[in-house]
């Protein structure tokens, strides 16, 4: 026989179309509005979710901020997002979300609130083959352990922030 390409099958199902995160209250690589930090209401901004694989089971939100002074700070943790979902409205949890315990010590969303200079603060959305059955006490490093195999697709957003 020829040199000819192996005919297995992919393990995963090959995605033609990038995941999309977007928000309509700031764009990618802007500044995020005062509202959504610890100088403002401290609430989620809204976010549309769009290009979702058909055989997604979940979907999986992390938010955090590489720029930290100790590092890695995550702002928000939440996986079994339905993957039908195309909006997360501001102030709210996704529907069928199950929040994780972030850098705060707490579940929820953690306003960013860097103590100097402007902060990236990345939205990564992960479309998962299955759903997670963890506990709202999982850790960032808990659930990336557990998503290990199962991402079928990812985008990501960064919004900026620093303190006047």
């Amino acid at each position: 026989m020829s040199g000819c390409a192996n005919n297995k099958q992919p393990t995963k199902p090959i995605n033609l179309l990038p995941m999309k995160i977007e928000s309509k209250v700031f764009l990618n690589n802007q500044f995020l509005p005062t509202k959504y930090t610890c100088d403002g209401t401290s609430v989620n901004p809204s976010l549309k979710i769009a290009d979702v694989p058909a055989e997604a089971k979940s979907l999986v939100l992390i938010v955090d901020d590489p720029d930290a002074p100790s590092g890695d700070f995550v702002h928000w943790l939440v996986w079994n997002i339905d993957p039908k979902i195309t909006d997360i409205e501001e102030g709210s949890v996704p529907a069928g979300g199950i929040q994780g315990t972030g850098s705060s010590g707490t579940a929820g969303y953690v306003p960013p609130c860097p103590p100097s200079g402007v902060h990236h603060y990345t939205f990564k959305l992960y479309a998962l083959d299955t759903k997670l059955g963890l506990p709202n006490t999982t850790t960032k490093t808990e659930l990336l352990t557990a998503m290990q195999g199962r991402v079928i697709n990812e985008t990501a957003m960064i919004g900026l922030y620093s303190r006047k």
